[in-house]
């Protein structure tokens, strides 16, 4: 039997079978329909992406104003810079060339001073290099004859290619001159192919150092005139927090275990991992750090590679909370009994050594010793003897003595297997102790290489303001 009803799409046709089931026969849509109803559902859904990537740039750079401005900074660096076609002076002086100082602009600029000095200073001292050599080769080709001059020529970019390029896989050489390299590559290699077509080569020469010394200086003014981002100052912030991070992971993992709390937020329980991961972020910063000038409280001469040495000693605490992490999470679970015996030293133990590292950050942030530091440091040691004493008392829980008024019987005893993974906590907490007096003394040897820096810097300076007071008496 069939039944029909009017639809605002049309009329839908539905066939009532003998056992009771119906079945609904739609009738086939139009092409064009079909072609517009997916037109229609792709331009909604790229509508919507283009939406949600909206409001991630924005998130990002609410978040973080310095990528904005960077992003401004760059286009008023360009925009300078395009100047130099316009201006008629100075596209006489560079030529066609004029387009490598834009280049140079957007290769060299970097969100930070110290990136951005790195590579400036090395894009002109490789280019002024490298000219000056193949301005060399061409004129020892010159004289060898037309005949031997491309062999010259070719087996002179052979040669220093590869030594440029060998320099670059050794480790001094590749911190600091590994940009520098590439582009004495580039350079000479450039200039030396166009000597051998171009007469004009002390021109070409001229006008590539000249538009890179533009570039590069209008990109030195502009990150440090407009709102310059230091990265010695980044580097240093970076220590800080990743402290702080470390602290708040100890102290949480300790608590959240023996107290049974899940309150806690994981973002702080985790933080250790940020220490973990910024191995290559503190390496990149402190190099380019020492290309920097004095900035704030930073001298030229910094102790920067101290940074190094407490991020190394950070990240041997944060593998052992990593363990630490990894223990509180085994299925394989501590008895109660057990938990409770060592709860009370463990804490003390955690709480110690996660103040001792707040302090250790303040005092990096002040630059200066703590006062305190030798005092929680003798908190913690104490904390440390009493969980000793806790875990040799647990020989009694595992054999407690018989006696013939006081008989235990079997099930009385605490199982091994329940025991270890407390013990292996305790252990791991004891060993991040050790890891943190070793931090400390990182710490300590900063501060007094930044102490001895800045009295070096000072008594360089007095003479010059010596000499000024005696030239205006």
């Amino acid at each position: 039997m069939a039944s029909g009803k009017e639809l605002c799409e049309g009329v839908e046709w539905r066939i009532r079978v003998v056992d009771g089931s119906s079945e609904v026969l739609v009738p086939p849509t139009g092409l064009a329909r079909k072609v517009w109803l997916r037109t229609k559902g792709l331009i909604s859904g790229l509508g919507m992406k283009v939406r949600m990537f909206l409001k991630q740039a924005w998130d990002m750079g609410a978040n973080d104003p310095r990528k904005v401005i960077h992003c401004i900074k760059v286009g008023l660096a360009l925009t300078i810079v395009s100047l130099v076609y316009f201006m008629r002076p100075l596209y006489d002086g560079v030529g066609g060339n004029a387009m490598w100082a834009i280049m140079t602009v957007v290769v060299v600029f970097e969100p930070t001073v110290g990136a951005t000095l790195y590579k400036c200073l090395n894009r002109v001292c490789a280019t002024c290099l490298a000219g000056f050599l193949a301005v060399g080769v061409h004129w020892i080709a010159s004289q060898s004859g037309d005949r031997f001059e491309p062999f010259v020529v070719g087996a002179s970019i052979f040669i220093l290619a590869s030594i440029a390029t060998f320099s670059r896989f050794i480790p001094s050489v590749k911190s600091m001159f590994d940009y520098g390299a590439m582009i004495f590559i580039l350079t000479f290699s450039i200039v030396a192919i166009s000597g051998y077509r171009v007469d004009k080569l002390f021109d070409l020469a001229h006008q590539r150092i000249s538009t890179i010394i533009i570039g590069t200086s209008l990109c030195i003014l502009v990150i440090m005139l407009v709102c310059p981002i230091w990265s010695g100052q980044e580097l240093h912030s970076l220590t800080v927090r990743n402290m702080d991070k470390l602290s708040d992971s100890l102290d949480g993992c300790v608590r959240q275990y023996f107290t049974n709390s899940n309150g806690e937020d994981d973002q702080k329980l985790q933080g250790y991992k940020c220490v973990l991961s910024s191995k290559a972020s503190e390496e990149s910063m402190a190099n380019f750090a020492r290309w920097e000038p004095s900035h704030g409280r930073f001298n030229f001469r910094h102790p920067w590679k101290q940074y190094l040495k407490i991020g190394a000693s950070m990240r041997s605490c944060a593998y052992c909370i990593e363990a630490l992490n990894s223990c509180i999470n085994s299925e394989n679970q501590a008895a109660e009994s057990i938990k409770k015996h060592l709860s009370t030293s463990c804490l003390k133990v955690s709480s110690s050594s996660s103040s001792a590292i707040k302090e250790l950050a303040e005092s990096v942030k002040k630059m200066n010793k703590s006062p305190t530091i030798d005092l929680l440091v003798e908190e913690m040691n104490s904390a440390l003897e009493e969980l000793h004493n806790d875990l040799k008392s647990l020989s009694h829980l595992l054999n407690p003595p018989t006696t013939a008024e006081n008989q235990i019987s079997a099930t009385g005893l605490v199982p091994f297997m329940e025991i270890i993974p407390v013990v292996t906590l305790a252990s791991i907490l004891i060993e991040i102790s050790v890891r943190i007096e070793a931090l400390v003394g990182s710490v300590e040897e900063l501060v007094k290489e930044s102490e001895m820096k800045d009295k070096i810097v000072a008594k360089e300076e007095k003479p010059e303001g010596t000499m000024k007071a005696l030239q205006r008496v």
